[in-house]
């Protein structure tokens, strides 16, 4: 029998996952470049890695880049790409210096020449930060994430959900996403952590990528902190009830079920 029928159970910071959309639309109703919108818009992740400790957060999984997003103009791809080179270069010291450890997910074979040995070494000289786990997703799709963990899967006797979590997100400790936010007034996922969202919170908001704050984050955390999450139970439980275990054993976090 497996033992992991119910969701993975979180430490105690969350795991907050962001779609960040609009930086198109915010340039153009300003009458700038798209490309001014995509830099507008790496300010404002530079504000929310910042703000995301102090309101509990421990993963950042931020959407930068779908697979689906390469459809867009020839420019303004080489823009993103260039804009991420760019990150790579100038922000590894502030993530070290501030404790930030980077991954990055999504395919990397598509990726410019010279993309893939820098996130690389981004990677390699976060490793050691255990403030916050930032995750941006370049080149990203869910779907594809799952697909490819089937196949390695295939032909195992032994599979779990969290072993298959593991091939679904190549990390071995991940934990569930908590709260999933997309700017912009969409509603939508987007492809975007389909298995590690699955009892995910939803928050939509009208406010535009680059104007987002660390305001915004706040609120959308309250939000989040006065929902009751069930997991698919009639009524959360007890704070001293959660702290140990439901009555199947499996391990109950209090947030959790706040």
């Amino acid at each position: 029998m497996q033992s992991d029928l119910s969701p993975k159970l979180h430490p105690s910071k969350l795991h907050v996952g962001i779609i960040m959309d609009g930086n198109g639309r915010w340039a153009t109703r300003r009458r700038l470049s798209r490309l001014r919108g995509h830099e507008a818009g790496v300010e404002a992740i530079r504000r929310v890695v910042e703000a995301a400790p102090q309101q509990e957060v421990g993963t950042l999984t931020l959407y930068a880049f779908s697979s689906d997003n390469w459809r867009r103009p020839k420019a303004e791809v080489a823009a993103l790409m260039a804009l991420l080179r760019f990150y790579l270069t100038n922000e590894v010291e502030s993530l070290i210096r501030n404790g930030v450890r980077l991954t990055v997910i999504g395919r990397r074979d598509r990726l410019p020449d010279g993309l893939s040995t820098a996130i690389g070494r981004a990677e390699a000289a976060t490793a050691s930060g255990d403030v916050l786990h930032l995750r941006i997703a370049v080149d990203y799709s869910a779907r594809d994430a799952i697909l490819n963990a089937a196949v390695q899967a295939a032909g195992s006797d032994n599979l779990t959900r969290e072993t298959f979590a593991r091939l679904v997100t190549g990390e071995r400790e991940l934990p569930d996403v908590d709260l999933v936010i997309r700017t912009s007034g969409e509603k939508r996922l987007s492809d975007f952590l389909l298995w590690e969202s699955a009892y995910a919170e939803l928050h939509f908001t009208e406010r535009m990528w680059p104007d987002f704050e660390a305001e915004d984050l706040a609120e959308a955390l309250t939000s989040f902190r006065g929902r009751q999450r069930r997991f698919g139970g009639l009524r959360p439980l007890p704070a001293e009830t959660a702290l140990g275990s439901s009555d199947s054993g499996t391990p109950v976090h209090a947030h959790s079920l706040d």
